[in-house]
């Protein structure tokens, strides 16, 4: 066989051996990004459902206002729930855009850019609001929960309870964080506030980092 008989040879079987090699990797990224698909699927329908929850707390937050514009302590309670239902809209519309936004054909660090926002913002900014929210809105909920049904039951004494009971548990949920930062479970405090689909997308994205690493 000639010198260059064999080099096409040789040539013939590198082309052939990178072909395996780039569908190898396109395999096992394909594969991986479909597991980070499925992965975010139940945050999209919790997403879902809690935009749902929104709405149908912000109606019924304004059809108990406007009947009771005349009763400060009533009214007051309808907006503050509105607005809960309201924020609770905008919040799980700004994580579906969020992922909306994620480009999974792009290369894997804009992929993790794009995931890792979508994570500062759960931990960052959703946890901490929805923590503080959720120590106080379920005062003007009871409020109406119980005049729906004819039973006015704000009074000093109650409003004194009620906001003093609101700073205890926020108090707690703060002592609770600061522990856990202090502890060294500040990790896990994280990945609780980003919620199992987010960490187990950024696993997925993990993965494809490290093989391509490995492969180059």
């Amino acid at each position: 066989m000639e010198l260059d008989d064999m080099k096409l040879a040789w040539q013939g079987i590198n082309d052939r051996l990178q072909k395996q090699y780039d569908l190898n990797v396109q395999l096992f990224r394909d594969g991986r990004i479909d597991k980070l698909r499925r992965g975010l699927r139940p945050l999209v329908w919790g997403q879902a459902v809690q935009m749902l929850l929104g709405i149908a707390l912000a109606t019924w937050a304004v059809c108990f206002w406007v009947p009771h514009r005349d009763t400060m302590h009533l009214l007051v309670s309808g907006l503050l729930v509105q607005g809960f239902g309201l924020l609770m809209i905008m919040s799980a519309g700004h994580v579906l855009a969020l992922i909306r936004k994620l480009d999974y054909a792009a290369p894997v660090a804009e992929i993790q850019r794009s995931m890792a926002e979508l994570r500062n913002w759960r931990v960052r900014v959703e946890a901490p609001i929805n923590a503080i929210v959720g120590c106080f809105i379920w005062v003007p909920m009871l409020v109406m929960s119980l005049a729906w049904y004819g039973m006015d039951i704000w009074s000093t004494g109650f409003a004194l309870w009620a906001v003093a009971s609101s700073v205890v548990g926020l108090g707690a949920a703060v002592l609770v964080v600061w522990w856990m930062r202090h502890a060294g479970h500040e990790r896990s405090l994280e990945q609780h506030a980003a919620g199992n689909s987010v960490c187990r997308a950024q696993m997925a994205l993990d993965e494809i980092a490290r093989f391509e690493s490995e492969a180059e």
